[in-house]
């Protein structure tokens, strides 16, 4: 691989006019090592968080070669990409056409389900096949999470032991999954939820294989600075060790945006000042929706590509998006140089997860499919054991 570049001398060259979309692989790196060296189990890559092919291929090169899958169509670009990858359909309410195709075209023999009338399905479109790894998930309170999953997904406590005793007849293994929201701030989410599947499992009286203790390892982010990793994978092994049976049941997770946060950013240019408000050229509708709707906050840095040094004092800015719509709006604060102005460019860091991939066509304001490949750090990071963030550095580039 060519030597990368970094984030300033490509603004120099380039001098973007559309937002341009940055990859960071040594940050993939890095976590996915973390997670691979720290969790005892198996790690599934949520592959909805992200779906680049450059993401999925490293992750596979670095040892995690199971994905999970939400759709038929994320199953076919992950088997196109890597067709030796095990998928797993972790989807609970899936199309009988997306189930037929999956199991009989591209060989998944993992599903989830949350109800006896998906299990039936399953089994009917798959032929009533004696190969099926099938996974109940359990709906589990999201205390502590930023985004809630709560309430569209699960069995109850009180459906959920039957569930798996009829599941447990129609599967060669049988397994518990639940999910703690998206971004959990606190490692008793796990602890709770573990204690809740090891409940149904004693009501259950069947053996159960495995237990994925499913997504929500958080990203950091200005305002929402979370216990380090290790504290969660603590959390979950001194739980998990508490299960009867534990020993000869594989322990799952399915990380997402923890494993690719920190790769990626979107340059942004600044068209236009109002007061503490600057219409930038990407927003709500591209890559910034989650700025937009539940109001994350992202660690912002000032790029000014000309000569001249911008003023250190900072003060709180908001975001206009470029389209015509209103709520293409992003209340931050993002705190900024105070001289910011047209012309400049803004790092928008963190978007490495649900950035790009959220992202529409509206107004006719679409991402580019390019990704620009840079050495930089990322501009702020889970898994340098310090919470790091530089967002009033200038570049002067």
């Amino acid at each position: 691989m060519e030597k990368l570049q970094s984030i300033s001398s490509l603004v120099l060259s380039a001098r973007p006019d559309n937002p341009l979309h940055i990859f960071r692989p040594g940050a993939v790196d890095k976590a996915a090592c973390f997670f691979q060296s720290h969790f005892q189990g198996k790690v599934l890559y949520a592959v909805k968080t992200n779906p680049e092919p450059c993401i999925l291929k490293q992750l596979y090169q670095l040892g995690i070669t199971s994905f999970d899958v939400a759709s038929l169509e994320e199953i076919r670009l992950v088997h196109e990409v890597l067709p030796q990858a095990h998928l797993h359909f972790m989807h609970t309410i899936k199309s009988r056409r997306a189930i037929r195709e999956a199991y009989h075209e591209y060989g998944v023999r993992d599903f989830s389900l949350d109800s006896k009338e998906e299990l039936q399905k399953i089994l009917e479109e798959t032929n009533q096949a004696n190969d099926l790894n099938l996974y109940v998930r359990l709906a589990i309170p999201n205390t502590y999470a930023e985004l809630n999953l709560a309430d569209k997904f699960g069995a109850t406590l009180k459906e959920a032991a039957e569930l798996l005793r009829a599941t447990r007849s129609h599967a060669v293994s049988l397994g518990i999954c639940f999910h703690v929201g998206s971004q959990c701030m606190h490692p008793d989410a796990y602890r709770i939820a573990i204690r809740m599947a090891a409940k149904v499992i004693r009501e259950s009286k069947v053996k159960v294989d495995a237990l994925d203790v499913g997504g929500g390892f958080p990203s950091i982010y200005p305002g929402m600075m979370p216990p380090e990793m290790d504290h969660f994978f603590a959390a979950i092994h001194e739980e998990f060790a508490k299960i009867r049976g534990s020993k000869e049941m594989t322990l799952m997770c399915e990380p997402g945006r923890a494993l690719v946060a920190e790769s990626g950013s979107v340059i942004v240019k600044v068209e236009l000042r109002k007061g503490d408000r600057l219409y930038i050229n990407d927003g709500t509708y591209g890559s910034l929706f989650d700025a937009g709707t539940p109001h994350f906050i992202f660690p912002v840095k000032l790029i000014r590509p000309e000569s001249g040094v911008a003023q250190k004092e900072v003060i709180p800015f908001s975001f206009f998006g470029p389209t015509c719509d209103t709520l293409d709006f992003m209340k931050g604060p993002f705190y900024l140089p105070e001289d910011v102005r047209e012309g400049d460019y803004i790092e928008v860091g963190q978007l490495g997860a649900y950035g790009r991939t959220l992202a529409t066509r509206f107004n006719g304001f679409a991402a580019e499919n390019d990704l620009a490949w840079v050495s930089d750090a990322p501009l702020m990071t889970m898994y340098s054991g310090v919470h790091s963030q530089e967002p009033l550095e200038v570049i002067a580039a």
